[in-house]
């Protein structure tokens, strides 16, 4: 999402069809991720002509697992069944793999995607 990091604090909003077009996403879909987004907490919208989208707090204060958690939460889950000869062992596996995969999302931040290449223009 090109150019919403650069936006917290600073009260610009970002407009959907300049992300869309920065990240080459489609704006039917990009609109569907900053709705979680929105819904979660990580940015805040505004209507109008003067309308659009910013991070609602800085990016070194959100954490990759809160993303995550906004737009994926069945991925942190472990939904592995304890039956069968390898059930619990295939169980415990994931569950271990599960917590080294929240371990790493926690000890990233928005601001590790940042890339400053046109001044002071910030990228996610």
């Amino acid at each position: 999402m090109s150019q919403l990091g650069r936006t917290y604090g600073q009260g610009l909003m970002v407009h959907v069809e300049t992300l869309a077009e920065a990240e080459d996403v489609p704006a039917n879909y990009l609109v569907q991720i900053l709705n979680e987004l929105r819904i979660s907490g990580l940015i805040v919208s505004k209507r109008g002509k003067q309308g659009g989208y910013a991070l609602s707090r800085a990016p070194k204060r959100i954490l990759l697992s809160e993303i995550v958690q906004a737009l994926d939460p069945e991925l942190l889950e472990s939904n592995c069944a304890y039956s069968g000869h390898s059930g619990e062992r295939v169980s415990k596996i994931w569950s271990l793999i599960g917590a080294d995969l929240c371990k790493q999302l926690e000890s990233y931040t928005l601001e590790a995607f940042i890339v400053n290449d046109q001044g002071e223009m910030y990228y996610i």
